[in-house]
């Protein structure tokens, strides 16, 4: 049986989206995502929350874009990504670990949830404006 690893947040952005020049010329956009939840404590009755915090790593042009122009520190946003460790040795020999959510071309999903005065509610990075799981207008399903 194959495997899936996707991951779906929303939650809302704790910094300014950080864009920057790859060696190869590509870009690479990192986000700090932050998603919450609360519940009442069953022994005091008081409110309690627990934020967790996600590194976005985004790699595909228009969806960086996208962060660019129309995402802001606080924003609320919806992304699908893969789940990803990557590995590394610090300059004192010792390996270092770090797990992040990451939007590869074609294969994630960004869009602002929020209404913005200058009019970007709701707007979808261009993953999100087509359907890649839609089966072409020519499918049978048998």
């Amino acid at each position: 049986m194959s495997s899936i690893n996707k991951v779906i947040l929303i939650g809302n952005l704790g910094k300014e989206p950080e864009v920057r020049t790859m060696q190869n010329g590509g870009k690479v956009c990192n986000l700090s995502l932050a998603t919450s939840e609360r519940w009442k404590d069953r022994t005091t009755g008081e409110q309690k929350e627990k934020t967790e915090w996600h590194r976005v790593v985004m790699f595909d042009e228009n969806t960086i874009t996208f962060a660019e122009r129309y995402l802001h520190k606080g924003s609320k946003v919806y992304l699908e990504g893969a789940l990803q460790t990557r590995k590394w040795t610090d300059q004192n020999g010792l390996d270092k670990y770090s797990t992040e959510v990451v939007l590869k071309k074609y294969r994630g999903t960004l869009a602002a949830l929020d209404a913005k005065s200058d009019g970007s509610a709701n707007q979808v990075s261009p993953q999100m404006q087509r359907d890649p799981q839609a089966p072409p207008s020519d499918y049978v399903p048998f």
